[in-house]
């Protein structure tokens, strides 16, 4: 006898063929198997009331304030939860009630369809890019003096050259370069001077790298001449909203887009209270305002990419949270992208310099992966490729947090 937890459909659909379930009765049972919660904010009391009463009525519940019943509050979070069957039944229902039920309805069944989304394509100028088949390795190349982990470490653009065709051996699947340290406390550099660090570095490997480039920038005129240069992907700290020109941009060249949460700069982000009401909610939020600011600019949806923004604007724990609940971002439809490496989180947790912070890092990535991250960006690629592997192994296997 023992207990048994399921993370996906697929799972308990082996479970029920291992028993030697009838084909009928497999894909009758695996919705009742699936256990599901959905977070539901800021609902009127009088609409979460009715959301109680009616999943009650089919053998689920919704956990709701203190004062709801009454309507001594004006609105609470409502926790719906259940089998998946039961909250499927229970949205067919809402599709029917006053109150805004019917948007809730359709906004939970929304979630519900991109939280089961395994796979995506992203287009660049130059080829297709398949990810969630397996963990993406995104290499890290700062051509920096003063980044928190490897500032200084290239003394030339031909060592930098060297050590990213050197990771592309060791199993990277896409290079992200970047001229601009964004460690707490940093100023924003004058797009002259981040282009003289990026763009000869640019040039050079697109005449002899085969996998895609990444420009780490918040500048429009920078990412246009990296683009110009080889690069598909732009990789934003700011969401694009540092500068009013990159959604054009990234709209009119055709390249994915990598949306990054932050609270204020890289110079004020770990300033006073970093406290946050609801980690996962106010960050959920954030992404939605900037995926319609994106498609609002003509930035293909499929060609967006979300990174929660490791160790920007968080504490310790709040890195660890978000790491470990990852998968809560799932159900926005686009893939994830983790940064952990090297970060000042680990070495608050188990000691050590950036450099000697490659095991906090590997249990970083591998939980990263179990909860959903679907790209990885990671200096140490050689350490972290087979790490990623292990850890798409036992995601595959159906082990995970």
């Amino acid at each position: 006898m023992r207990l048994i937890r399921y993370r996906s459909g697929e799972e308990a659909r082996r479970e029920l063929e291992r028993v030697g379930t009838d084909s009928w009765g497999i894909e009758a049972m695996v919705p009742k198997m699936e256990l599901c919660l959905v977070m539901v904010e800021d609902v009127p009391c009088r609409a979460a009331n009715v959301m109680k009463q009616e999943m009650l009525s089919l053998g689920g519940d919704v956990a709701v304030a203190r004062g709801s019943v009454s309507c001594s509050i004006e609105k609470t979070t409502a926790l719906v939860m259940g089998t998946r069957k039961q909250v499927d039944r229970f949205i067919d229902k809402l599709a029917f009630q006053p109150f805004g039920l019917d948007d809730i309805a359709a906004g939970m069944k929304d979630v519900l369809q991109k939280a089961r989304r395994e796979t995506f394509s992203l287009t660049t100028p130059r080829r297709t890019i398949t990810v969630g088949e397996r963990t993406l390795v995104m290499g890290i190349i700062n051509m920096t003096p003063d980044s928190f982990s490897d500032g200084g470490r290239f003394a030339s653009m031909e060592e930098a050259l060297e050590e990213a065709l050197r990771m592309e051996e060791e199993g990277a699947d896409i290079i992200d370069v970047g001229g601009e340290s964004t460690r707490p406390g940093s100023d924003l550099l004058k797009p002259d001077e981040e282009m003289g660090r990026v763009i000869p570095l640019l040039r050079a490997l697109r005449k002899r790298l085969s996998i895609p480039l990444s420009i780490d920038t918040t500048k429009a005129a920078v990412a246009r001449a990296a683009i110009d240069e080889g690069a598909e992907i732009i990789n934003d700290i700011s969401a694009l909203r540092f500068d009013e020109d990159m959604a054009a941009l990234a709209a009119s060249a055709g390249v994915p887009v990598i949306l990054m949460h932050m609270r204020g700069t890289p110079k004020t982000m770990q300033e006073g209270d970093l406290a946050y009401d609801s980690l996962h909610g106010e960050i959920g939020t954030f992404f939605r305002e900037r995926i319609e600011a994106a498609l609002s600019a003509g930035i293909d949806e499929e060609n967006i990419i979300l990174d929660p923004g490791i160790g920007f604007g968080k504490t310790a724990a709040d890195n660890c949270r978000l790491i470990a609940r990852m998968d809560e971002f799932r159900c926005l439809g686009r893939p994830l992208l983790v940064g952990p490496s090297r970060k000042r989180f680990i070495g608050e947790t188990v000691g050590g310099s950036p450099a000697e912070r490659l095991e906090g890092t590997a249990a970083a990535v591998t939980v990263s992966i179990l909860a959903g991250a679907s790209i990885v960006r990671v200096h140490d690629v050689a350490f972290m490729k087979p790490v990623a592997v292990m850890a798409d192994s036992f995601r595959k296997s159906g082990a995970g947090p």
